[in-house]
């Protein structure tokens, strides 16, 4: 009997051993994998590089195969843990390879050691890829490998997709957001953008995941041939995508915009010697001879307060737009010690009285606000940092001409949900977004171009043009298909002229999420799982708990 027990256990221990033996290969080989298409999934938002295609692409289909690669891998694990372990690392390589520009402001520009700022952007990305490996461990326990193969590839494949957008939407949306490279970005062009007026960049992205996992279906060497030809339909919905494209606005006629990019060095932007007289001597000397309907310069393209201008240099601007037939949208700080300061835009046009105002609404952590317990992090650096107050939600628009413009700063044009807000009456809903930005923070990489995408989205979404005035690039037009017009080179000192065409008409999309938020697209999706988890549970399908 102790004989039998000794050989069962050596038996245990050579398989404990055969199956260690073989964890190099597989983990290697899988953890390898998952840092290629991460970086490619980045890749796709924005090509980094001339080469190949040019710098700045979106490749739509480059991100539904690099998700598939994920997704394939994904099927493959044996535990939720290990699930969320593989989601974790393919999402956080994805968002460093994304957003890893950060470095250049915090290490250039911030001053931080390069060691702690390089820690920085993976502080970022870490956390945030905690959202995809949960969704990743509730995929797994309640449609994961075990269902391949059975026929249920349909439901696989929506759980999926269910489970990754929840983790877009959370990572865009909770403590204060940072949806930048999220997966719908990828999708401005190509078959699934015409997708965008009706369920926006989140929508998009749930149905690139659903084909994403689709095609990783096709590749399991084990699915059955029901489950393949299932998988294959998903994937040829593609195909009939294009139908879906609708006309839901109208023109309300053309403006003549002139946007000025003053390419004043990040480093000297604020120093009173040097990058301040430089600022107020271009923007002011532009903003007094250019011809056009509307001047539009961009964020804080004047840097200090109204107050702290030279003398007359304030009346000189508002005594040149008093007349109706010209008008201006400067980026400009207001405020004061007291009552506090402002990233705002002020507006000068005959047609109104006073001076008309924008404030920023969405802040940047650590730029504009500083989060609680993160102090000594912001003192660390050699950056203008302030507490800005935040302007409302849907503030009115600045009508010129027939157009009612809508402005966003800096990173706002991200938050399609709260731009939406302004649809709410469609009498006064924007017929123009103007975008004002200064990306000098971080280089000439491809920050600018998935900044630039990040706007073509929002005109997907909208059918809204939009223009951006912006202090090194992009500075740009963009109708409301998303197609790119008149484009100044990146850091150069120019003025840009062009036509916008103004329309007015509601999306879909703008309909229901101004009115609900994104809440319809959450319960759908804890609808998915919920229906998912039920069916396999009451087929007995259901994985035990690891």
């Amino acid at each position: 009997m102790v004989q039998g027990i000794a050989c069962g256990q050596r038996g245990k221990l050579n398989r404990m051993q055969a199956w260690l033996s073989r964890l190099p290969d597989r983990f290697g080989w899988y953890t390898a994998l998952l840092l290629f298409a991460g970086v490619l999934q980045a890749a796709s938002m924005a090509w980094p590089l001339d080469v190949i295609w040019q710098q700045g692409t979106t490749l739509w289909w480059l991100q539904v195969l690099a998700l598939s690669v994920f997704a394939w891998v994904l099927v493959q694990a044996g535990s939720a843990i290990q699930a969320a372990w593989w989601a974790w690392l393919f999402s956080c390589t994805s968002m460093c390879a994304t957003f890893w520009w950060l470095f250049v402001a915090m290490h250039t520009y911030a001053g931080l050691p390069t060691w702690l700022a390089a820690f920085a952007v993976w502080g970022l990305a870490g956390p945030l890829a905690l959202y995809y490996a949960a969704a990743a461990a509730v995929f797994w326990r309640c449609a994961g490998f075990r269902s391949m193969g059975t026929g249920l590839t349909w439901v696989v494949c929506l759980v999926f997709a269910a489970c990754w957008t929840m983790a877009d939407m959370a990572r865009g949306i909770w403590f204060t957001g940072f949806g930048w490279g999220v997966t719908g970005y990828a999708h401005v062009e190509g078959a699934l953008s015409v997708l965008a007026p009706w369920v926006g960049v989140y929508g998009v992205g749930a149905v690139a995941a659903a084909i994403a996992m689709a095609l990783a279906c096709v590749a399991k060497s084990e699915a059955q041939p029901k489950s393949r030809l299932g998988a294959v339909a998903i994937v040829m919905l593609i195909v009939v995508m294009p139908l879906a494209g609708s006309q839901w606005s109208v023109s309300t006629g053309m403006l003549n915009v002139a946007l000025l990019q003053g390419n004043i060095a990040q480093d000297e932007k604020f120093e009173v010697g040097s990058g301040v007289p430089m600022a107020l001597e271009w923007y002011g000397d532009r903003l007094q001879k250019v011809q056009a309907d509307l001047v539009v310069a961009p964020e804080t393209a004047i840097p200090i307060l109204p107050q702290q201008l030279p003398e007359n240099y304030w009346a000189g601007l508002r005594q040149r737009f008093a007349s109706d037939d010209r008008a201006a949208l400067i980026g400009i700080p207001l405020g004061n010690l007291k009552d506090g300061y402002t990233n705002s835009v002020i507006g000068l046009s005959g047609q109104h009285t006073g001076v008309w105002q924008y404030d920023k609404h969405h802040l940047v952590p650590f730029g504009e606000f500083i989060p609680p317990f993160f102090k000594w992090f912001t003192e660390m650096m050699n950056i203008p940092l302030g507490d800005f107050n935040r302007g409302s939600l849907g503030q009115p628009s600045f009508a010129v001409m027939g157009q009612r413009l809508a402005p966003n700063i800096c990173y706002e044009d991200l938050f399609g949900e709260e731009l939406a807000q302004r649809f709410l009456d469609a009498s006064t809903a924007p017929t123009v977004f103007v975008n004002f930005s200064n990306m000098g923070w971080f280089g000439d990489n491809v920050a600018i171009h998935q900044h630039l995408h990040i706007s073509r989205m929002r005109s997907l979404e909208f059918e809204r043009p939009f223009v951006r005035a912006t202090n090194t690039g992009a500075t740009v037009f963009i109708d409301h298909r998303a197609k790119v017009g008149a484009a100044l080179p990146h850091y150069t000192r120019a003025v840009l002229h062009g036509t916008v065409e103004g329309r007015s008409g509601i999306t879909p999309y703008a309909w229901w999420v101004a009115r609900f938020w994104l809440w319809p697209l959450w319960l759908l999706c804890v609808a998915v799982v919920f229906f998912a988890w039920y069916r396999l549970a009451q087929a007995g399908k259901a994985p035990k708990r690891s």
